[in-house]
């Protein structure tokens, strides 16, 4: 059963996640150099469309307390399908796009409050099934999104070329409605939130009109966790520099004068890389633990940005970069059920995750904060300069603060946890 559920949650993460960690990114990058031609006589429009896929995150990140509520009321299933329909529903709305504030509204906003509710399930629903091998059976699940990555961007780019961004938003609006409601029918809780309680008659009462006190919803003692707070901090400032290369290294590489479809092999590269990654961080970190593994993961994602995107100036040393930071730099999101998990017990699992998850707001304005540094030190130095070194600064700096927290919590450098 926790295999079945590993795979429904795998093939939920392949349509919802087209624009999402980080299939969002693998596509987002395709869009935006997409768009950067379409709204080139826009004024800093490299900035604003970033936005887009800001406010995605933005509101993918927001919704995760909402799900909690929804589904500790309502059950599982109910949440489900009104993500697919609120997704869809923004994908569709997208392809009327004619101004750049309107991908804000149906790709950032509707699209991202409705895939939360799918992601967070994903999330969420396979750590009740799996307890020995949880970081294998949580990579396997986040793993979906890679293998999505590596067909959509070629279908997207071959969209926007022999039809045009409409009909594109349009077509992947329809894909991601029929894997969400397979989806919506075969994902199941362990252990439903949602409470019966007696009546006279037949001894049981619908959850539905059972009513959820927010104090039973979440617990937040958790806030008073200094580990759990560590973890926190260390996530908003790693991830903040990890989508970055996925927004803007399909544009890089048109800078360096390569067409579009050399771009989509890179995202193709880094989509691939990243299925491949999450797996094997999943298997080994079972075996070094999961902590040990994301902190030597961000290491080699920071020298990966440091050594190899810093020169990279052929298109070889890009699919090189494409190689190694795909292979490494998703391992949070493959590890960030199992490592919280650890550190908050299973109890406090559903309240840790869904702040985790709000936090991770902050993070989401990185490719912002990134291409507002670049515009202001674009004069000074080369261009894309300082995205390599936010992405390398911001992964190290990470790194360093969850071998503060591995210290702590074990007080030695080489225990497993």
């Amino acid at each position: 059963m926790a295999l079945t559920v590993g795979m429904d949650g795998l093939f939920l993460l392949v349509p919802s996640w087209h624009n999402l960690q980080p299939l969002v990114q693998h596509l987002d990058g395709v869009m935006q150099a997409h768009y950067e031609q379409v709204f080139q006589n826009v004024p800093n429009a490299q900035l604003q469309l970033s936005f887009a896929g800001t406010f995605m995150e933005l509101f993918v990140d927001l919704m995760a307390p909402v799900f909690q509520l929804l589904s500790s009321r309502f059950g599982i299933r109910p949440v489900l399908i009104l993500g697919s329909l609120i997704s869809v529903l923004g994908l569709e709305l997208a392809g009327f796009t004619t101004q750049i504030w309107h991908l804000y509204l149906t790709q950032g906003v509707m699209f991202g409050a409705g895939a939360s509710l799918l992601y967070v399930a994903a999330m969420s629903v396979p750590a009740q099934w799996f307890n020995k091998r949880r970081g294998l059976g949580l990579s396997l699940v986040s793993s979906g999104a890679g293998v999505g990555g590596v067909v959509l961007p070629f279908l997207v780019t071959e969209m926007n070329k022999k039809l045009d961004s409409a009909w594109t938003y349009r077509i992947l609006g329809f894909v991601c409605l029929a894997g969400n409601v397979i989806t919506c029918l075969l994902v199941k809780e362990k252990y439903p939130r949602t409470k019966k309680l007696k009546t006279a008659e037949d001894g049981e009462e619908d959850p539905s009109t059972s009513p959820t006190k927010l104090s039973e919803t979440f617990d937040f003692s958790i806030l008073k966790d200094v580990n759990y707070l560590i973890w926190v901090i260390s996530t908003m400032v790693s991830v903040m520099g990890y989508f970055v290369p996925f927004f803007f290294l399909p544009s890089y590489a048109a800078h360096l004068g390569y067409p579009p479809s050399d771009s989509t092999s890179l995202t193709a590269v880094m989509a691939g890389c990243t299925c491949i990654g999450r797996i094997a961080v999943g298997y080994i970190s079972d075996r070094i633990g999961r902590m040990n593994a994301l902190i030597i993961c961000h290491i080699i994602s920071s020298l990966a940005a440091f050594l190899i995107w810093t020169f990279a100036d052929t298109y070889g040393t890009l699919m090189a970069f494409a190689t190694v930071f795909g292979l490494v730099c998703s391992s949070y999101f493959a590890l960030m059920s199992p490592i919280t998990a650890t550190i908050v017990g299973i109890d406090l699992f559903p309240t840790g995750l869904s702040v985790l998850l709000l936090t991770n707001m902050i993070p989401v304005f990185g490719p912002s904060i990134a291409s507002a540094i670049e515009t202001s030190v674009v004069a000074y130095s080369e261009p894309y300069f300082s995205y390599k070194m936010f992405t390398g600064v911001t992964f190290l700096i990470g790194a360093f603060i969850l071998i503060f927290l591995k210290l702590k919590m074990t007080k030695s450098l080489f225990s497993k946890i």
